[in-house]
């Protein structure tokens, strides 16, 4: 994670990337869990020495349910503010000297195979998020607290000045640490984490490509509604389950257990987080998550399991000279299967204007942000954007109607990020109203294996001028070329030509074509075609292949800005 100071890290990020991240997470709320019965400390005989603790609390799932519910029917109470002249001290350098010393690692001798450490507040992460650990049981409960000795701190450090039980700023579980020296050298896990959660509700992880790149979020309310700002709930209080057996005896592939609660001015929430490291070849993180959601105000626009991205240029669209690079994204395109089945590619855009596009569906069967192009030869820079990973939501059970929406906002640089998909749902985010939602992130190179289609993929987007070479070329007129590849498409025979079927809101479309790209790559085609369209207003296509009746690809739909 960026930020740690750590610059042998296979996991961290671009200093320019964490100051995206910065920038856009708001300061969030905390509200105070309430007293709950104190319990026998004889629970906690194989309590963790090296850390300081609280008094122990009962916990369970359901009373963390029930406490959001009881949060959301009374009015928002902020947290006392700490003291606001020293956290804006801690700026991104001051932040960045602030290591947690691995010594003071949660679980750093097991059980299980991943230990936990935490993030210092600063200027950026102003929220104290209060930690918790968990009896084996799973019912009670002691809070972590904060102590400067837990960070190696500059003697003329402002972060000194903070009050006793501050709080912390996030946690991220590190890397495996079993696999014995050989292992450990390749990846030791003092200096490698695999999931991050800081800042509001905002948390990352990475894929099968070792790196960071999209951020995920709790949940996310009004993003770029017209006349409502923003709002950032937080998640204010976490509560980590030791991992089931003695130290040493777990394999780095058991999952790992973490409750949240989220609060905030027109919303409380419950999280059950049950994240999974795989080391082996697949390398992904999946996230099981089950969230039960109460709306203390009306909210126009409700996201869940909202996916947030930065897209600035690519092949598809780039101003001369804007940037050395051939292209800068986190990600390139937003895949939907849905309901009825359909499998879409939308490319993303970096508009003029902030745009929001609705997908309309029933019973989504996943969604998400996708970063396709994996040729270091596109991007050619040192911050590893062929190897960000791609995102994926899968709904478990019936989500019902409602809409993915992409809203695109402009950018003109990747400090922004820019880019959010998210499930609304179709009925009013009423005050008093709540979600109960269950859903699973794949954080990886592509879509899940179970989610692939079995259909040629849309591998990129082109856009030029219309008409033909070696004559004039007509204003108002733009060409597309849209490349696809795998699946049918490697199966047709010599000298078949797979059919484009093409519609558009607006405009008309000629000289048509499809054709194999000429570098010897089997299912690999194009199809190519111009649009003319008069006016500034936005034309939304659809495209995808077919030949005899079969549809070969995905649908490929595009909005085109006319300029």
């Amino acid at each position: 994670m960026a930020g740690t100071g750590e610059t042998d890290d296979m996991s961290q990020d671009n200093p320019e990337t964490l100051s995206r991240r910065q920038l856009l997470v708001g300061a969030g709320a905390i509200s105070a869990l309430g007293a709950w019965s104190t319990l026998p400390r004889s629970a906690w005989a194989a309590l963790p020495t090296q850390l300081e603790y609280g008094p122990a609390q009962a916990f369970s799932f359901d009373e963390l349910v029930a406490r959001a519910r009881n949060l959301a029917a009374q009015a928002y109470a902020p947290p006392p503010p700490l003291p606001s002249n020293v956290l804006e001290r801690i700026d991104y350098d001051a932040h960045g000297q602030l290591r947690y010393k691995s010594e003071f690692a949660l679980f750093a001798q097991g059980p299980g195979a991943f230990p936990v450490t935490f993030f210092h507040l600063g200027r950026y992460f102003q929220t104290p998020v209060h930690m918790h650990l968990l009896d084996a049981t799973g019912r009670q409960a002691r809070e972590i607290l904060y102590n400067p000795a837990y960070f190696d701190m500059p003697a003329d450090s402002p972060a000194r000045e903070l009050p006793a039980g501050a709080g912390f700023a996030g946690f991220r579980f590190q890397e495996s640490r079993l696999g014995g020296a050989e292992a450990q050298k390749q990846l030791p896990w003092q200096k490698n984490d695999w999931v991050a959660f800081l800042g509001a509700s905002y948390f990352r992880a990475i894929g099968d490509l070792y790196q960071y790149g999209l951020s995920a979020r709790g949940v996310a309310l009004d993003v770029a509604q017209a006349g409502k700002p923003e709002e950032f709930p937080a998640f204010t209080h976490f509560w980590f389950l030791p991992p089931s057996g003695k130290p040493g005896d777990n394999t780095s592939t058991a999952p790992v257990t973490v409750f949240a609660l989220l609060d905030g001015p027109s919303i409380s929430g419950a999280y059950r987080f049950e994240l999974r490291r795989d080391t082996g070849k697949n390398g992904a993180v999946l996230m099981e998550i089950d969230c039960a959601l109460f709306l203390r105000r009306d909210v126009a626009r409700l996201g869940i399991a909202p996916l947030t991205s930065m897209y600035w240029f690519s092949e598809t669209d780039k101003s001369t000279a804007v940037d050395w690079r051939p292209e800068v994204h986190d990600s390139d395109g937003l895949a939907l299967w849905t309901g009825s089945g359909e499998r879409i590619w939308r490319p993303l855009n970096n508009p003029k204007r902030t745009m929001a596009s609705a997908f309309a569906d029933r019973a989504p069967r996943g969604f998400g942000l996708m970063q396709r192009d994996r040729n270091f030869d596109h991007y050619l820079d040192g911050v590893a954007y062929d190897r960000r990973p791609s995102l994926w939501v899968e709904p478990l059970g019936d989500w019902g109607a409602g809409s993915v929406q992409l809203i695109e906002i402009p950018t003109d640089d990747e400090i922004h990020d820019n880019i959010v998909a998210m499930w609304v749902p179709q009925a009013e985010a009423k005050a008093g109203s709540s979600q109960r939602l269950k859903y699973r992130l794949h954080w990886r190179a592509d879509e899940p294996a179970a989610s692939r289609a079995a259909l040629a993929q849309c591998v990129a987007t082109r856009l030029g001028h219309g008409g033909e070479p070696g004559k004039q070329r007509p204003r108002g007129v733009r060409k597309f070329v849209v490349e696809f590849l795998g699946g049918p498409l490697g199966q047709l025979p010599w000298g078949v030509r797979p059919e484009a079927v093409l519609s558009a809101s607006r405009g008309t479309f000629s000289n048509v074509f499809c054709e194999a790209v000429p570098n010897g790559v089997p299912g690999h085609w194009r199809a190519a075609f111009d649009l003319t369209a008069s006016g500034q207003d936005p034309v939304d296509m659809r495209l995808y292949l077919r030949q005899a009746g079969q549809t070969l690809s995905e649908t490929w739909l595009y909005q085109y800005h006319p300029v």
